[in-house]
């Protein structure tokens, strides 16, 4: 069963360990690595642009980010860069594995528009507005006054409808989730978060915010970040589950897929620590569901939403 992966943190660790390598990477070095992609038999990984806060605000660590994607990711055999519908079809046609670029907080992008069109040119094809603090842009899921989208911001939504970036509402405060869903023209994703009945971590969704999504056409991908799935000491896969069902009961079936969080992230679900694991997922998930409702959550899903979301060619 192929695999999409709207999010992963490796090019930050790319980004500040200039001795890592994303093909033939050390042992415990990386989560995700080329080999472990095509084993996993990935169609589609995502890479977030995420720039830690000791070096954020600047735009030069973004622009270094998008060098060490396109020298160390695409540079390997069986790597595409995916940009628009065309080149997604080509590159499930052609069998290599699909690499999107996202930008997850945009504080070195400093306001200016401009700069979110470069980093359109530059193949960026998702933004979330913020990590889990405030920026010029939004309050973040985790900033206490939990205020909402800025003037800037909410040009910022504005100009990536015009661009065809989609908005991811992952790391939003509630009152700016709800700003961007109202004011986007287009459906909209959490590409890495859970749900809030079953687990009441502020970064997951409420209910009410997970109807909208799947009211928009958006989606949620579900994330393996433990303390977003289980306040249990130990996570296990079952867990994952529960925030599926929860979010089919909540008519969401055909709007779940997969955001994983790896190499964000230094604690596991109890067997899936890197995507080579993901066999086991899919086998758990069949244990509950038919093969063609594994098969949405782990790639149709994903797959149907950029086709219609991604620039033609």
């Amino acid at each position: 069963m192929k695999v999409v992966d709207f999010h992963c943190d490796v090019l930050c660790k790319l980004l500040i360990d200039e001795n890592l390598t994303f093909q033939g990477s050390m042992a415990g070095s990386l989560d995700v690595t080329y080999e472990r992609l095509k084993a996993a038999g990935t169609i589609l990984q995502t890479f977030a642009i995420y720039i830690p806060q000791s070096i954020n605000g600047r735009l030069e660590p973004i622009l270094e980010s998008v060098d060490r994607f396109h020298q160390l990711v695409l540079s390997c055999k069986d790597m595409m860069w995916v940009r628009t519908a065309e080149e997604l079809d080509s590159c499930i046609q052609d069998g290599k594995i699909g690499a999107l670029l996202s930008l997850e907080g945009v504080e070195g992008l400093q306001g200016q528009m401009s700069l979110l069109r470069i980093m359109h040119q530059l193949g960026i094809r998702a933004a979330g507005l913020t990590w889990n603090h405030a920026n010029w842009a939004a309050d973040g899921a985790m900033e206490p006054r939990g205020g909402g989208l800025t003037a800037k911001g909410r040009l910022f939504v504005e100009e990536c409808d015009k661009l065809d970036i989609l908005l991811d509402v992952s790391h939003l405060s509630e009152r700016a989730f709800w700003e961007v869903a109202e004011l986007s023209q287009r459906p909209v994703l959490a590409s890495h978060s859970n749900a809030r009945a079953i687990c009441n971590h502020p970064r997951n969704l409420t209910d009410a915010q997970i109807a909208k999504l799947i009211a928009k056409d958006g989606l949620i991908g579900v994330t393996f970040v433990p303390w977003f799935v289980s306040d249990a000491e130990v996570v296990v896969i079952d867990d994952l589950l529960r925030h599926i069902e929860h979010i089919c009961e909540l008519g969401g079936e055909s709007h779940i897929m997969l955001g994983s969080d790896f190499d964000g992230i230094d604690k596991y679900i109890k067997g899936l620590t890197h995507p080579g694991e993901l066999l086991a997922l899919q086998e758990a998930m069949l244990k509950r569901y038919s093969a063609s409702q594994a098969e949405q959550f782990m790639s149709g899903n994903a797959l149907r939403f950029l086709r219609k979301m991604l620039p033609a060619r």
